[in-house]
């Protein structure tokens, strides 16, 4: 494999310590966006972040007639509201962005006016579909091609609740019916086959919306929303590297403050438990309906194991990172369950596993899974192949390295990680961006 612009060289290192400043939580940040366009005059958000992804969303937004106002971390959303939304000009580019595009699916499901929905290589490669599905049923007319992105959503005001069993544990199906039912005649009740993020429900709670959930969610629409105050916590997915990267490599400890500790979102720290993990879990209060901690990790030696099932649609954006611990474990990790994977930014199985394979690691690749052995990480070239956690993921191995790790396709980080290499290096890690 050539070395490509966009890379990134991780080297080994001896310890790494200190603390990271972790970025707000993509997923809330977007909701964020998509619940202060909707309603009529100025919301603002705390904590928000500033991300390719989000910006791609506040982009689309903005060709509504949204306003942004941003001041650091500080966000005024300045909006007319849902119903006078106007027409965009063109097809809106969401980027990366598959929860931007998902959500806004939702959100414009009940719009008087057509809107096409477009994304780059990757997005357009991602499910689609399922997504239109329960849409159409609630009375939008909802294009995609062939299940995938571009997406034209054809106005239509007339929508009504529905009843209906999620095909999986989804976030961004579930969310996308929630929004949709904000402006739909009677009871929508979603039903899920497990847990998953429940970051929507929360903030519709935070400001007001009547809605009962759990692993049933039941809201009845329509619903007006008002403009409010909304916070956004620290993102456990970003802080998933750094728990690791401590636990490989950390003897006096890697502190990660103010971070998310909601229940749907810490499956890695479990499965990381059960590895032999421990973590000290402080300072523990809530920002809005959400809960924060500080976390602090040593190293620590950790053993494979087979991973509980029931914990992988709770750490679904973690488990590259989890690869990255189970290469390093003593002994044999398995996983299965997590075919999710497969439909992310990348196929995150067919990516972590070619790349871990580069890099002298022995994996099998299952159709929902992978099994990994653990040992010695060496030198080589991995293809992150666009995807943020993929790029992030290496970056970390590369401290355990026997070698330099020169790691390809690294500017999607940007999407929800843009600072990702300052703070690996002010613990200690080396990485450089090659030349």
């Amino acid at each position: 494999m050539m070395l490509k612009k966009e890379s990134l060289i991780s080297s080994p290192v001896s310890d790494i310590s200190g603390t990271v400043d972790i970025p707000g939580d993509k997923s809330i940040s977007q909701r964020a966006l998509c619940l202060g366009a909707m309603a009529k005059g100025t919301t603002t958000v705390s904590g928000f972040l500033l991300g390719q992804d989000c910006i791609s969303t506040m982009e689309a937004l903005s060709s509504f007639g949204v306003k942004f106002e941003l001041e650091g971390t500080n966000l005024r959303i300045i909006s007319r509201g849902l119903k006078n939304f106007t027409a965009p000009k063109k097809d809106l580019d969401l980027g990366n962005s598959g929860t931007g595009m998902r959500l806004l699916m939702g959100l414009l499901s009940s719009s008087t006016f057509s809107t096409r929905l477009s994304g780059d290589n990757s997005l357009s490669r991602r499910p689609m579909e399922r997504v239109a599905e329960p849409l159409r049923l609630m009375g939008a007319r909802i294009k995609t091609s062939n299940g995938c992105a571009p997406v034209e959503i054809i106005g239509s005001s007339h929508l009504k609740g529905i009843d209906y069993d999620l095909p999986a544990a989804s976030a961004q199906l579930k969310s996308a019916i929630l929004l949709a039912s904000l402006n739909s005649e009677g009871r929508t009740v979603i039903r899920s086959p497990g847990p998953s993020r429940d970051h929507t429900e929360r903030m519709f709670k935070s400001i007001g919306i009547d809605l009962n959930y759990g692993i049933e969610v039941s809201i009845v629409g329509p619903q007006e929303l008002s403009p409010s105050h909304l916070s956004v916590p620290k993102d456990f997915s970003s802080a998933a590297f750094f728990i690791v990267a401590g636990l490989l490599n950390s003897k006096d400890g890697v502190l990660i403050p103010e971070v998310n500790m909601n229940y749907t979102r810490i499956g890695l720290l479990k499965i990381l438990e059960n590895m032999g993990a421990r973590f000290e879990i402080s300072n523990k209060r809530k920002i809005g309906e959400e809960s924060i901690a500080d976390i602090f990790v040593k190293k620590t030696d950790l053993k494979g194991l087979t991973v509980d099932p029931s914990l992988i649609s709770l750490s679904i954006d973690e488990l590259p990172i989890l690869f990255i611990a189970a290469a390093c474990a003593e002994g044999i990790t398995q996983i299965t369950g997590a075919k999710e994977l497969r439909f992310k930014e990348s196929d995150r199985i067919s990516a972590m596993s070619e790349g871990l394979k580069n890099l002298g690691v022995k994996t099998i690749e299952k159709d929902d899974g992978i099994v990994i052995f653990g040992g010695k990480i060496k030198e080589g070239i991995v293809d992150s192949l666009g995807d943020h956690r993929i790029a992030m993921s290496f970056v970390i191995a590369g401290m355990k390295s026997e070698g330099d790790i020169y790691i390809n396709n690294t500017k999607n980080i940007d999407t929800s990680f843009p600072d990702f290499v300052d703070n690996a290096n002010k613990l200690g890690l080396k990485v450089i961006k090659s030349k």
